[in-house]
């Protein structure tokens, strides 16, 4: 059985038995309706996923696989912040007039720092020193930039990765600062495990420990029955990833050299309710 709906199921019956509510507080956050939206949650969750041993997608709902991906490369490989860069709408709510979410997400991966080694960004910086020097200590992104907080749409997520080199292993750590369980959990863990496999094809390495990290993990209490029930379904095998072998450079790669095979899932859960 998937070890991914393992993690998940222990994660969402904790935080189910001993979480915090947030019930009587002031929240931010709030339903379609106006109503607030208030959460259940645990600080501090941490979850290790070994990419030898399995891809990580849930087999209690789908995961959208090819679509986390093309956001993830919206963000490291495009650098963008303009959601017509997108292959679908799940930012079209928080983009401005000129169609950007402003200066977050892509738009810090694209700026240019002055490294040892010359001028580039983030990205570039990570794949550098993975070619280079892969047993660096100081190999990671970070794009929760304060300086541009007041001009971003939504302040990021999930906002660090933090790159190490084991032998040949590429093993990371995804710093999230808060998570909406059932929306957006195994769509984070896919999303980075695929960033995995091809930042190590691309720099020699093999995939190795993926472990997120999450500083406050929720469950709103509109999905609070709708996990209930999720937990409960039957677990099935992960599926097989594969990428296409011949991509040598990083950002030659699009979802379709992405094949996802063997994957058998329960039926989606439909009409979630998202916080905004």
């Amino acid at each position: 059985m998937s070890k991914a709906d393992k993690l998940f199921v222990a994660m969402c019956q904790d935080i189910l038995d001993h979480g915090y509510s947030s019930e009587g507080q002031k929240v931010r956050a709030k339903w379609e309706d106006g109503t607030p939206a208030h959460t259940v949650k645990q600080f501090g969750v941490v979850n290790r996923y070994d990419l030898q041993e399995e891809f990580p997608a849930l087999t209690l709902r789908p995961t959208y696989i090819k679509s986390a991906v093309d956001e993830v490369l919206w963000i490291w490989q495009k650098k963008s912040n303009r959601i017509s860069d997108l292959n679908s709408t799940i930012w079209d709510e928080w983009a401005d007039e000129d169609g950007t979410i402003g200066k977050a997400y892509g738009y810090q991966m694209g700026v240019k720092y002055r490294f040892a080694q010359g001028e580039m960004d983030q990205v570039d910086n990570v794949i550098w020193q993975l070619k280079n020097a892969p047993y660096s200590r100081r190999i990671m992104t970070n794009i929760y930039n304060f300086a541009d907080l007041s001009e971003m749409k939504l302040e990021p997520c999930a906002y660090s990765m933090t790159f190490n080199v084991t032998e040949n292993r590429l093993n990371g750590i995804l710093n999230q600062r808060s998570q909406d369980v059932l929306a957006a959990n195994n769509w984070n863990v896919v999303q980075y495990a695929v960033l995995m496999h091809m930042l190590a094809q691309v720099t020699g390495l093999i995939p190795g420990e993926l472990v997120h990290v999450i500083a406050d993990a929720h469950i709103y209490d509109r999905h609070l029955d709708i996990v209930r029930e999720m937990i409960k379904r039957p677990q099935y095998p992960a599926p097989k990833f594969t990428l296409n072998p011949d991509i040598k450079d990083f950002y030659d790669f699009t979802i379709k050299d992405i094949k996802i095979e063997n994957y058998q899932k329960n039926p989606q859960i439909k009409n979630i309710p998202i916080a905004i």
